[in-house]
């Protein structure tokens, strides 16, 4: 039985229902009541849905926002950020207004967007928050992640254009179908490097933990991981680098692989 399953959210948890599947809760309860710990791993901030979602997944495990600039503990509180300089967060917007591109800044558990373009609306529609057109000074808080919101024919470029000494990762949802979404972290900031701080605190070797995922910025720590587990409907790289493929995001794949955990290694 492997003690750590950690799941990534678009594409994952969430197919395009929009929410997570019945199915998938009563796996996670299961592997809870085995003493398996869960932790939800995304590029999302820990707010709304997506915050009670992790609660709800482990309230007593580790959880991982903003591709690893972010670590929450539901029962003490506690955050763990890694944040971004007022000067990388200057030159991404300045990436973001020469290309016309959607720019939302992130702290922890709040975000901003000074933009109504239908990509921006319809993203705090896809995170069932409001959708509030504020400036980035309405951040109270450390800036732990930015991100572009481009038409999924740009999410190269996006990636590309990331400035030097960041680290950029593309992600998309089927809950928002011809969008792309390129977070931008300080470098070293990744999926796999939050897992390995969530394993270590809870003493578990990296080759004993699972990774389930979907996505382009999901393959750092399905390499990282002892069992990277690949959705059926995940981009080609990911399902090539995965050790085991379990079914789509709309056929409960998620709880496939929970429950699949229990009798690995």
């Amino acid at each position: 039985m492997l003690p750590l399953i950690c799941l990534d959210v678009d594409g994952t948890l969430v197919g395009s229902a929009g929410v997570p599947s019945e199915a998938t809760w009563a796996a996670a309860a299961d592997a809870r009541g085995r003493g398996q710990r869960l932790t939800l791993c995304t590029a999302r901030l820990a707010a709304g849905p997506t915050r009670a979602w992790a609660e709800r997944l482990d309230p007593d495990g580790w959880h991982v926002f903003h591709t690893g600039a972010a670590r929450w503990h539901p029962v003490t509180g506690e955050v763990r950020i890694e944040a971004l300089t007022d000067d990388d967060v200057e030159r991404c917007a300045a990436v973001a207004a020469e290309r016309g591109w959607v720019f939302e800044t992130y702290s922890w558990d709040d975000y901003v967007v000074d933009d109504d373009d239908p990509l921006a609306v319809g993203h705090a529609a896809l995170l069932d928050l409001p959708f509030r057109r504020r400036p980035r000074s309405a951040l109270t808080s450390e800036v732990v992640r930015v991100q572009f919101v481009v038409p999924m024919a740009e999410a190269a470029a996006a990636i590309a254009a990331v400035p030097s000494g960041l680290d950029g990762s593309g992600a998309t949802s089927p809950a928002m179908p011809g969008a792309a979404f390129v977070s931008v972290t300080r470098a070293g900031v990744s999926k796999a490097a939050g897992i390995a701080a969530v394993a270590a605190d809870l003493d578990v070797a990296m080759d004993d933990v699972m990774m389930v995922g979907d996505g382009h910025n999901d393959l750092p720590a399905i390499d990282a991981v002892g069992w990277g587990v690949a959705m059926g409907n995940a981009a080609p790289e990911v399902l090539a680098a995965a050790r085991l493929v379990v079914a789509d995001v709309d056929e409960d794949g998620a709880a496939e692989a929970i429950a699949r955990s229990s009798t690995l290694p």
